[in-house]
């Protein structure tokens, strides 16, 4: 067996075995195979697709490429949520206790955001001597401990996908949907979850634009769940507007704790609610989704979520005096209103250029390298749909430049789209996938 004989097998159209990808995987991995090599055979994919048999071969080979977290020590079904990315989206910070609070262990970890989509990690990071970078046998001891813990991937998880992944975004084979389906589900096989449930965002601020696409995707990581034995759900949500009204990594934590204390947007509760009614369902804790969401609710309201979210802090070093009194987040030094030149009703909202400009602001990166700045970011007013009278407030927006507070000003108003007849309100849950 050799490289070029699988490249030209797949150039071809031919079926590959399990035997032709795990050699391509740990060829590549352990640098016996060259990039231009690895390149052309990703190109064979992107141009000729995959079967089912040959995604989930891949997924398994990229999955067993490094270390895999082990958490059967809970002797608890253990249940991941991954969300395949978007703007404003703190649904983590919010859903993860709350399902904790539940007596559902959740054992977590979460990766750093990347140009217009932000990430969990780097929210949690925004509270004060919050650590997320936690050794594995600490990790498990805090879900023992707690119920909960919520940490960055620190373990070498799925080493060839992040090979992979690189190549792919240099030789433009990002949009190939077994290739993204492999990546997304070898990190959730490392990770040691049973169970599985997915947010699949879709629209302008999310990888898949179409519904059609984002059916697609998640029927394909569907059938890598069966094939892997991880039983997984896919909740195909609605991001053409940013999630919530909070963007920007310190905004997002303080909207996380007031939707806790019961101050909850309604498309932000949606899609909360909806993820974690299929997660307690994946448990083994409830059947009926609606009485799922409803013991939820009942969580928030009795504030057993909020506590579980406090411990969580506590418990890996962060100082829960900015929970308490979320006024203590450092503020921008620029903190500014745009006003509606108009009245009407918010006709759009790109999710996907709200996010641009609040990484211009300093709140995403554009490499991995690159420092972010946590108190910047713009909490909107209004959502596609309302009402707006004109001189009204539409954004505000949080800078620590002069410069980038104007542009961010000027960009917003562009974005937001105003018109005179009414603007019927955005679905957010398009789809249950199992």
């Amino acid at each position: 067996m050799n490289i070029l004989e699988i490249i030209e097998k797949k150039r071809d159209k031919k079926e590959l075995t399990k035997e032709e990808i795990t050699y391509f995987v740990e060829g590549y991995t352990s640098d016996k195979i060259a990039d231009y090599q690895a390149a052309a055979l990703i190109m064979a994919i992107y141009l000729n697709g995959m079967t089912k048999q040959e995604t989930t071969d891949l997924t398994i080979a990229m999955a067993n490429s490094g270390e895999k977290l082990d958490l059967s020590t809970l002797n608890e079904i253990i249940v991941d949520k991954h969300s395949t990315g978007g703007v404003g989206d703190k649904v983590s910070l919010i859903l993860l206790p709350l399902v904790a609070s539940l007596d559902i262990p959740v054992a977590k970890m979460s990766g750093r955001g990347l140009g217009f989509t932000g990430g969990t990690v780097d929210k949690l990071e925004s509270i004060p001597g919050y650590v997320t970078g936690i050794d594995m046998h600490n990790f498990i001891k805090n879900v023992e401990k707690i119920g909960i813990s919520m940490i960055s991937q620190t373990l070498n998880l799925a080493p060839a996908d992040k090979k992979i992944y690189s190549l792919r975004d240099s030789i433009s084979c990002v949009e190939s949907i077994p290739l993204i389906a492999s990546s997304i589900m070898s990190k959730k096989i490392a990770s040691g979850a049973e169970k599985i449930v997915l947010d699949v965002t879709c629209g302008a601020g999310a990888f898949m634009h179409s519904k059609e696409q984002a059916e697609a995707l998640a029927k394909e990581m569907i059938e890598i769940g069966k094939l892997a034995n991880k039983e997984t759900i896919c909740v195909l949500t609605n991001m053409d507007e940013p999630l919530g009204y909070a963007v920007g990594n310190s905004l997002e934590v303080i909207e996380a704790v007031n939707f806790l204390k019961g101050d909850m947007p309604e498309d932000l509760k949606e899609v909360v609610l909806a993820l974690g009614a299929y997660m307690i369902k994946l448990a083994g804790k409830g059947d009926n989704i609606e009485e799922n969401k409803e013991k939820m609710l009942e969580n928030i309201e009795n504030g057993k979520g909020y506590e579980k979210f406090l411990q969580l802090v506590e418990n890996q070093g962060g100082d829960i005096s900015y929970i308490k009194n979320t006024s203590q987040f450092p503020k921008a030094s620029y903190i500014e209103d745009v006003y509606s030149d108009t009245a009407g009703y918010i006709k759009n909202m790109n999710a996907k250029e709200v996010g641009k400009i609040v990484c211009n602001l300093g709140a995403g990166r554009i490499r991995k390298e690159d420092s972010i700045d946590n108190s910047v970011g713009i909490i909107l007013n209004k959502k596609v749909s309302e009402k707006v009278e004109k001189n009204e407030v539409l954004a505000t927006i949080y800078a620590n430049s002069q410069e980038t507070l104007n542009e961010a000003k000027e960009k917003i108003k562009e974005i937001i789209e105003i018109q005179k007849e009414a603007v019927p309100k955005p679905k957010m849950i398009l789809e249950v996938m199992d």
